[in-house]
């Protein structure tokens, strides 16, 4: 019986950043595709998921997929998360996921572009309506986190739109094991059932 191999850790640098005031940049919605970002309310977890992973799988996004349903849900489902769902051309092409930790602070918990959607510019355009939606109900900071394995570009991004770093950390993250991204697909696209 062949032996289950647990990957390896990978060292991770994280950085909290904060912004104290709206952003005061405008964009153009991109021009050449059809955007619309709309809510999801009680997201279907599978639908979550799908998006989590089309986001998040260059970067290691690992967090949520290890997730069970119920714990899953109650953390989505939370009156104090909201997901949005970005579409261009009809189809999902990103997503973003707020969290309203108390009165003063929002969280930016997750922001991403599927594969498909880069090169089109649309990212900083989105990254600018997500923070319009952190702020629409008024708090005093929006914090967010990334780390050294997300964009090369992305702690660069967040800066050029008013987030200041305010604290740093060292951690390691362990990616999912085949026997993870297995259960995954079977979860995800689970066999038929048998019609005869």
């Amino acid at each position: 019986m062949a032996k289950k191999v647990q990957p390896a850790p990978i060292a991770v640098h994280i950085t909290a950043l904060e912004m104290t005031a709206p952003p005061k940049q405008s964009l153009p919605v991109p021009v050449n595709v059809h955007t619309a970002i709309l809510a999801a309310p009680d997201i279907p977890l599978a639908f979550y998921r799908f998006l989590y992973r089309q986001v998040g799988s260059r970067w290691h996004w690992v967090d949520r997929l290890r997730m069970d349903d119920e714990t899953l849900a109650a953390t989505i489902h939370d009156k104090r998360t909201s997901v949005s769902v970005l579409y261009v051309d009809g189809a999902p092409a990103g997503f973003f996921e707020l969290l309203r930790i108390d009165d003063d602070t929002v969280e930016l918990s997750h922001f991403g572009l599927f594969e498909r959607a880069l090169g089109h510019g649309i990212g900083k355009w989105f990254l600018l309506q997500t923070l319009y939606a952190a702020w629409a109900s008024g708090p005093k900071r929006v914090t967010v986190t990334t780390n050294s394995l997300d964009h090369p570009r992305a702690l660069q991004l967040y800066q050029m739109f008013g987030f200041s770093p305010v604290g740093t950390q060292d951690a390691e993250l362990v990616p999912l094991s085949e026997a993870e991204l297995a259960a995954l697909a079977k979860r995800d696209c689970p066999m038929p059932a048998d019609r005869r």
